[in-house]
């Protein structure tokens, strides 16, 4: 454990940053998993609407660099592409 002050704060502020980052790469991973599962019941309107939310919830996190912005915009891109090709 740290003794100076300042490296507790900044463990305190890690903590917090890690528990944050953990709950938004699971919602990310829930989103993704709802766009995956309308495509697999081939409802493009389903899939649309979670796709929206999912490109939605990915780009926050890449602003918030919980993942880096070129994983999160091939992410989008593929599932975009997947969306499209249902008919």
């Amino acid at each position: 454990m740290a003794n100076h002050k300042s490296a507790i704060k900044r463990h305190r502020q890690s903590l917090k940053r890690r528990d944050r980052n953990r709950a938004t790469k699971t919602r990310i991973k829930n989103v993704v998993k709802a766009v995956r599962q309308a495509l697999e019941q081939n409802d493009k309107e389903q899939a649309a609407a979670a796709l929206q939310n999912a490109a939605s919830m990915l780009d926050k996190a890449s602003t918030k660099k919980v993942v880096h912005w070129r994983n999160a915009s091939r992410r989008i891109a593929r599932l975009q592409q997947a969306v499209n090709k249902l008919d």
